[in-house]
């Protein structure tokens, strides 16, 4: 599918793409990917361009954007502002990552109200209350491409946003998430944490911040007290950066309840040992209240790793309203530890992760995600 090159030249706008690591991070990442392979097919190098405003241009990944097509400010605001503007003016559609960069397109729009605004929306960035202008504009002058239902619904039911303002653009796997083929245990992994092949494993990937007590993690940490009464040698692995005031409460509870064999505090995991810590697990466990999609969540699917989310966000939309895991009510700590426990008496199969694997690169691959993209470009709606 082609943009035609006078009428479709667009720009990006970022806080991060590459400088930070995090969901909205990641999905910055996939858009720039998208509009920069697809500024490949066209005619000239400045169709596209990103800019992003904390970032430094080495810090570009070139798989994703090319060197030509970025811009880094390094958290120069007011440099950054003015370049935004100049080069948003010069452009028909100017898409915005983040709700905190809407005062550029509110400049841009009055200098020329021709031109096409789209707004991502994530999650809590625009869950929270917003002020006056910010919502009169969002009403009248954007489009908004929403990551679930829930976020889309927020948005209505809080803000005033007309529902055929609004398309939802699910994210997708990374195009370099490596996919398995196979689903054994990695030995080294059991190795480093004198893991036995048949022994149960739960696991929760996020960042542990004692300002965002909603991932459900320390719940699960709780939970697992009494499903080792029936399953003795369980372990829970936790893995993410943690802040230190986070990390002392968290040892501390695991102390108190005597789970210094059961749970443990892994700190981050790179991207190369991601995969593998999702093959080792039996099901990955987070229980959130405040996800706006959920990107680790397809990542476990597409390892044919159960998953156990909240049924109040947008995990809903990523497990596929329970196509790929485990829904449950993120405030009902017995109802998660005796899905847990139920779950775990079950046979793992290859069989049984193979078809979850296959039912989650149906929905969430990059290619379906790319043509999506290209589909709302080319078909302006509102």
């Amino acid at each position: 599918m082609r943009l035609e090159r006078r009428k479709n030249r667009m720009i990006l706008l970022t806080l991060n793409v590459f400088s930070l690591t995090g969901g909205i991070e990641k999905v910055s990442q996939i858009i720039a990917k998208v509009l920069n392979d697809h500024s490949e097919e066209l005619h000239s190098d400045s169709t596209f361009e990103t800019l992003s405003l904390c970032d430094q241009d080495d810090d570009v990944d070139y798989r994703y954007c090319s060197k030509q097509n970025f811009k880094g400010y390094n958290g120069n605001k007011v440099f950054f502002g003015i370049m935004a503007t100049i080069r948003g003016l010069q452009k028909k559609t100017i898409i915005l990552s983040h709700i905190n960069l809407l005062v550029i397109a509110v400049l841009i729009k009055l200098l020329d109200s021709n031109k096409r605004i789209i707004l991502m929306a994530h999650g809590i960035e625009v869950w929270r209350n917003l002020s006056p202008w910010k919502k009169s504009f969002l009403r009248k002058h954007v489009e908004i491409w929403a990551v679930s239902e829930y976020t889309a619904s927020i948005l209505i039911a809080k803000h005033g946003i007309a529902p055929e303002a609004i398309q939802i653009l699910n994210n997708c796997l990374d195009p370099y998430f490596n996919i398995p083929a196979q689903f054994e245990r990695p030995s080294y992994l059991l190795k480093r944490h004198g893991i036995k092949k048949k022994q149960p494993v739960l696991l929760s990937v996020s960042r542990l911040s004692s300002s965002e007590l909603y991932k459900g993690y320390d719940i699960i940490i709780n939970a697992t007290k009494n499903l080792i009464k029936d399953f003795p040698d369980l372990k829970y692995l936790i893995a993410g950066k943690a802040d230190p005031q986070e990390r002392k409460r968290l040892e501390e509870l695991i102390k108190t309840l005597g789970l210094e064999n059961q749970v443990f505090l892994l700190d981050f995991i790179s991207h190369n040992e991601l995969v593998d810590y999702l093959l080792l697990a039996d099901l990955f466990v987070m229980p959130s209240k405040k996800e706006g999609f959920g990107i680790v969540f397809i990542e476990a699917a597409a390892c044919g790793c159960t998953v156990l989310a909240g049924n109040q966000d947008g995990s809903r939309d990523a497990l596929l309203n329970g196509q790929l895991g485990l829904l449950v009510n993120p405030d009902d700590d017995r109802e998660i530890e005796t899905t847990i426990h139920d779950y775990l008496k079950k046979e793992n199969t290859v069989d049984r992760s193979a078809k979850l694997q296959r039912k989650c690169l149906d929905y969430f691959s990059y290619n379906l995600y790319q043509n999506k993209v290209l589909n709302l470009l080319t078909t302006k709606t509102y």
